[in-house]
């Protein structure tokens, strides 16, 4: 595939949100991101909701990473310093190739929102057997800025000079 196609590419995305709280009824940023990617065009893989457990969300985001109905992997939660935060030593081992620039841009663009306190972000992106994974913290407002922010763009083929949907069709 050329570095942008003309045509809009539906991506099969799964949704994982990572608290010890959350339920299908205050999930609101696992909401957001199923909403926001099939409004996209996209279609919905799977959305599942996991205690902050690292072992539990290797063992899911392995699962997605091995299916061909999953090219897409959006995670919101367990990104902070607490104890419990554990997403990104979940997922970092899996990944074949971190996507540094989706964290840079991410902090980047919640600096402008948020100041300093950015800092404490530790979004995560990367690529692993042809799917995109990408972790952001787990307020509804994080991923409305990783969405409407990056990855919006990112996951639409049209978008030019370049996307992630030529790595992952």
């Amino acid at each position: 595939m050329s570095h942008a196609s003309q045509a809009f590419v539906p991506l099969k995305i799964a949704v994982l949100t990572v608290s010890d709280t959350r339920n299908e009824e205050t999930d609101t940023s696992g909401r957001f991101l199923a909403e926001a990617l099939t409004a996209a065009g996209h279609q919905l893989a799977e959305k599942i909701i996991l205690k902050d457990d690292k072992y539990d969300i290797r063992a899911l985001v392995s699962r997605w990473i091995a299916s061909p109905e999953v090219q897409v992997v959006l995670i919101t939660g367990g990104t902070g310093f607490t104890g419990r935060d554990t997403t990104p030593e979940a997922v970092g081992p899996l990944l074949d190739t971190v996507i540094d620039g989706f964290g840079e841009l991410f902090r980047h663009i919640t600096y402008q929102e948020l100041g300093t306190s950015t800092v404490q972000s530790r979004a995560l992106g990367g690529l692993a057997n042809r799917t995109a994974i990408f972790c952001m913290p787990g307020s509804t407002g994080a991923c409305r800025t990783g969405w409407n922010g990056i990855l919006a763009e990112q996951l639409d083929a049209r978008h030019k000079p370049c996307n992630f949907v030529q790595h992952l069709v």
